[in-house]
């Protein structure tokens, strides 16, 4: 099951909403790969992939939090860390196999994918609502 980008996902917030597509690509991606029946290594290299584009994107988030004095933000922040562990037990899992197993495959559909679209329907949409408030606020 590949992840998907719909309107649901939709923060309104440019920025937000383009790296969660992006975001969503890289799992998309790490999924291909396992089903290519890829090696470890070939697995491992596309999670750092991901790895990758997550630190950007959660850096990213979290200067505009802080930037726009958003107050939710070390809630925020804890969240984060949740995906991050979940992405190092994925790591230890393909390092203990010859490549990425069902329950890996399964793991990256609950802990990564559902973790995200639930992250971005309610802590994500807050904040991107919070700054638009906040930059129209002579409108409201």
């Amino acid at each position: 099951m590949y992840a998907e980008f719909d309107d649901s996902l939709i923060t309104g917030n440019t920025m937000i909403d383009n790296q969660h597509r992006e975001l969503i690509g890289k799992i998309n991606d790490l999924l291909r790969s396992c089903e290519e029946r890829v090696d470890r290594r070939g697995a491992l290299r596309m999670l750092d992939y991901l790895t990758e584009y997550t630190e950007f994107h959660f850096n990213e988030e979290e200067k505009l939090q802080e930037e726009i004095g958003y107050p939710g933000i070390q809630e925020h922040k804890k969240k984060h860390e949740e995906l991050r562990a979940t992405v190092s037990q994925l790591h230890e899992m393909l390092e203990e196999q010859e490549g990425p197993t069902a329950d890996f495959v399964e793991m990256v559909n609950k802990n990564v994918t559902e973790w995200l679209y639930y992250h971005i329907k309610g802590f994500d949409r807050s904040v991107a609502e919070f700054k638009f408030m906040r930059d129209n606020q002579d409108r409201l």
